[in-house]
Formats: C-alpha cells, structure tokens, sequence
C-alpha cells in the first residue's frame, strides 16, 4: 500500500502568493508520513493525504454534463447561450456518401454579436470520425439571421454535433 502526502504552506501578502514547500511519498512499513509544516504569521498550511489503492471505480457523473453526446446543437459557454440561438437544422447526403448539415441561427441581441461555430462529425455509434471543421468566425447583424453549412469529409459520418460559443 502506498501512502502519498502532499503539502505546500502559500504565504499571503499584499502583492503575491508564494508556491508549495515539498511532496514527499512513502510507502506503509517505512515509517509515518511527513509532518506537516507549521503556520506562520500571515501564512495558510495545506495538507492532503491520498491513499491510492482499492480500485478499480465507476466513473462520476456519467448522466450529467454529456449534452455535446445527445444533442446537434450546443452552445459551449454563456454569453452564447443567452445571445444565439437557432430555428432549423437541415442534413442530407452528398451523392459520394458524405454527409452534409446546415443551421439556420439568430442573434437574440439588440446589437451586432460574433461567434465562432465548428460542426464535429460522428459515426452511427456517436464517436468523432476524426473529421471535425475548423473553427469560423460568423458576425451576426443586430437581431440578424445567418445559415451555416459543413460538409464532412469522408462517408462514415452519420451523426454530427455543431457547436457554437463567443468568438475568442
């Protein structure tokens, strides 16, 4: 069994935080771990103690936060999600097998709002085809409309999410 210790003291002044003092591991059998080190005036001390055995685990929050799994269209952060939204989406097949996805947006603002939007392509079982669009820029006009378009590159996409989020 190994028993790992991390500490760090962080000074706190006016100006600055000052980083950790040390990482030290053992393994059971060869003593106790580290001491802690002692609070000074002005300082914070943080301890943690991890045990890493006993696995293996499921993994946390599988129901919650997979919306870019399930959904076609997704907004990536909040000043898109209160600014865009959208009225249609449109696929159809290319005569080569290629799938191609339009999306009709709207600027819900009272002024002009840029936004970037990618599309990710993905087989029938829902896994990227590695076939994902660069990120584009779109300037919508003052409560404007605008259609978007993206072809996938290759016949295996079956699926596709478009995602949207504030120009950077």
């Amino acid at each position: 069994m190994k028993i790992c210790l991390l500490t760090g003291v962080i000074t706190i002044s006016v100006s600055a935080l000052a980083a950790f003092s040390g990482v030290g591991c053992k393994t059971s059998g060869e003593g106790k771990p580290p001491a802690a080190p002692a609070a000074h005036a002005g300082q914070v001390v943080y301890t943690q103690s991890e045990e890493s055995s006993g696995g293996p685990y499921p993994a946390k929050d599988t129901d919650g936060n997979n919306l870019e799994n399930q959904a076609k269209f997704v907004l990536l952060d909040y000043r898109a999600q209160q600014s865009v939204t959208y009225n249609g989406i449109q696929e159809r097949p290319l005569p080569d097998g290629r799938l191609e996805v339009s999306v009709n947006m709207r600027n819900r603002l009272e002024r002009q709002f840029k936004v970037q939007i990618q599309c990710v392509f993905k087989d029938i079982q829902g896994f990227s085809t590695g076939d994902e669009t660069p990120w584009q820029s779109l300037v919508f006009s003052k409560n404007g409309q605008e259609t978007a378009t993206f072809a996938s590159m290759n016949n295996r996409a079956k699926d596709y999410t478009i995602r949207v989020r504030e120009a950077r």
